[in-house]
């Protein structure tokens, strides 16, 4: 192992060129943020994590290989300065760093966000000097340490709701001299000890913007966060606080997608194969089929987000040969099946799953094709809804 002064030499000459990186990628039109990308010590924040193998094992698993400095410095090292997100706990469990073991699947639950999308959110946040913000979603705070750094430990807040992972951060802030505000709390509340914020910024997603966090918003002041639901469908937005308990603000471009805030996750829905049982022996032509939300390309991502406003509480899983949809809530269900050269539907229950996303997405079409940025999010104290002047409204779930 390298002695701690050729660590350090080399984590210094791997955070330039993770700063370069950053550059390159045209998110860092504010020199400052260059700045804190080259001079906050990542690795400091992320003393293990998982790193996927290059194969799934037999049961067609994602393996998690633990990376830590004892395991392999050298990896561990050249991980910590790359522009990727790396995976730090999984299930809401917090691994034994002593003796990490390899994981085959489970659901991450929090991580070292990619420096690249961190520095994005701040920068779209519109944060500047002078500013008080709170983030949501402390994590390993490295996120945290970058808004000190730019800004001052002084106006930072952050809150977190795993109690371990606050305190990991923050044993890892204050060794490298930040001294944000840090509290365990949960986002969807923000934090009233600290308010009124200039800026607020989540690292979680959300399926619905949360009441509190306007109203600890000053006038004018502004929320960048990300939606998303239980049909995995996502969207940044920007809003702009005006004052009277409403708010509003265009959606973003691109396809960030964060864990979601725990309270906001999709709840578990049994056995597809129960559901199906119940639909009707015979179905109708699909009009579209389900690559329209679930291929892996931009228009698919938006799109995907715009039918979960409209199914909002449905959600979606393949077996085998059929792609199923189940809503919790109403006891809907709907399954589309490939046969005879096309798609074909069964639906049943009060809420015709499928029929909905199909109005959207023939809306969509007729709309010729609007990207996110020509939504715009309006929030007030009892809906929220996004409205295209081509498309008819649709609502947020209820806070």
């Amino acid at each position: 192992m390298n002695r701690p002064a050729d660590l350090e030499t080399d984590a210094a000459r791997l955070r330039a060129a993770l700063a370069s990186t950053v550059a390159d990628s045209g998110v860092l039109a504010d020199p400052g943020w260059r700045a804190a990308t080259a001079a906050v010590s990542r690795h400091r924040f992320v003393p293990g994590f998982y790193l996927p193998a290059d194969e799934r094992d037999d049961r067609g698993l994602t393996v998690w290989e633990p990376v830590t400095a004892e395991l392999d410095q050298d990896r561990w090292l050249a991980a910590a300065y790359s522009d990727a997100t790396l995976i730090t706990q999984f299930d809401g469990e917090e691994p034994d760093w002593k003796n990490p073991q390899v994981r085959h699947g489970g659901a991450p639950t929090s991580s070292s966000t990619l420096p690249s999308l961190v520095v994005r959110m701040w920068a779209d946040a519109d944060v500047h000097e002078g500013h008080t913000v709170l983030e949501i979603g402390t994590g390993t705070g490295y996120s945290t340490a970058l808004a000190c750094e730019r800004l001052g430990s002084a106006g930072v807040t952050s809150v977190e709701v795993d109690p371990y992972r606050l305190e990991q951060a923050a044993n890892a802030l204050y060794a490298c001299g930040y001294t944000p505000t840090l509290a365990v709390a949960d986002g969807l509340y923000g934090y009233w000890p600290e308010a009124p914020f200039d800026r607020i910024v989540a690292a979680c997603s959300f399926r619905t913007v949360p009441p509190a966090l306007i109203a600890q918003t000053r006038p004018g002041g502004k929320i960048l966060l990300t939606l998303s639901g239980w049909l995995y469908g996502y969207a940044r937005v920007l809003l702009t606080v005006t004052g009277d308990g409403t708010a509003e603000g265009q959606l973003l471009g691109g396809t960030v997608s964060f864990m979601s805030a725990r309270t906001h996750a999709a709840p578990a829905f049994g056995n597809p194969a129960h559901w199906a049982a119940d639909l009707p022996g015979k179905g109708r032509a699909a009009r579209h089929s389900p690559d329209r939300i679930t291929a892996a390309t931009e228009e698919a991502f938006h799109l995907r987000f715009l039918a979960q406003c409209a199914v909002p509480a449905a959600q979606m899983t393949a077996v085998g040969e059929m792609v199923h949809l189940v809503d919790v809530v109403t006891g809907s269900a709907a399954a589309l099946t490939f046969a005879d050269g096309g798609w074909q539907v069964r639906e049943s229950g009060e809420v015709r799953l499928w029929s909905l996303i199909e109005e959207v997405l023939d809306a969509y079409d007729a709309a010729d094709a609007p990207g996110p940025q020509t939504f715009a999010l309006h929030v007030n104290g009892t809906s929220q809804y996004l409205a295209h002047l081509q498309l008819p409204g649709l609502p947020l779930p209820s806070p």
